[in-house]
């Protein structure tokens, strides 16, 4: 019995040079894909070109531990071990870099164990939706926050719908018994329409008077609420 056990815990299977090569050039070939996805779907300032070749290398790495570990159950466990102790502190700018993660550690399991279809066709299918649900666009935001007397809010509030060709959302107003706070969102499309067709929208804030400050901010999936 101790015999069999110890066999199913340190069996090793030998693997040639050349399926190790196999896996580890799989993995790597699979993450390259998963580097030109990152790079289509992150166009603009949320594209990160170090976390996408870490991608890259995660890939690699994950398939490489995959091949070491093969089906030698007591190497397995150790590792499992070794990496419970490694705390990864490291946020995400977007959600979606939590589902490129797993995708390079799920291609790296696979071409770890040999399972080149698996990695190939759960890639082909996972890059196809990525590009399928808007290619996936940055859903970048702006706002509009302006603040000014009280007895400016009309002229103001005239003045932005106007510039914007009414396409903004007013989304809070402030008011005390001297001073009103306005706060619009818009796309980056609209605000860009607005610059080129009536210079800076800032500019033509302030020459209403009593304004006390018109900033614009902003806002995307890194702000927390």
């Amino acid at each position: 019995m101790k015999s069999q056990i110890y066999e199913l815990l340190y069996r090793e299977e030998g693997l040639s040079p050349q399926e190790v090569a196999a896996h580890i050039l799989m993995a790597a070939v699979i993450g390259v894909v998963i580097y030109v996805s990152y790079g289509i779907s992150h166009k603009g300032t949320i594209y990160s070109k170090k976390f996408n070749v870490s991608l890259l290398v995660l890939t690699v790495l994950t398939g490489t531990v995959m091949t070491v570990i093969g089906n030698n159950v007591a190497l397995s466990l150790g590792m499992v071990g070794a990496l419970s102790i490694v705390r990864f502190r490291t946020a995400l700018k977007d959600s979606r870099d939590t589902v490129y993660v797993f995708w390079t550690i799920i291609v790296g399991i696979c071409c770890g164990v040999g399972d080149y279809l698996v990695a190939a066709i759960g890639s082909s299918v996972t890059f196809f939706v990525l590009l399928l649900f808007g290619a996936v666009k940055n859903d970048n935001r702006m706002l509009l926050i302006i603040r000014a007397g009280r007895n400016a809010g009309g002229d103001i509030k005239a003045l932005v719908y106007q510039l914007f060709d009414g396409g903004v959302l007013l989304r809070v107003e402030n008011t005390t018994a001297e001073t009103v706070e306005l706060i619009y969102e818009f796309s980056n499309k609209t605000l860009a329409k607005a610059q080129k067709k009536n210079g800076s929208v800032c500019d033509a804030i302030y020459a209403v008077g009593q304004v006390e400050y018109a900033n614009l901010v902003l806002q995307n999936d890194e702000v927390s609420s």
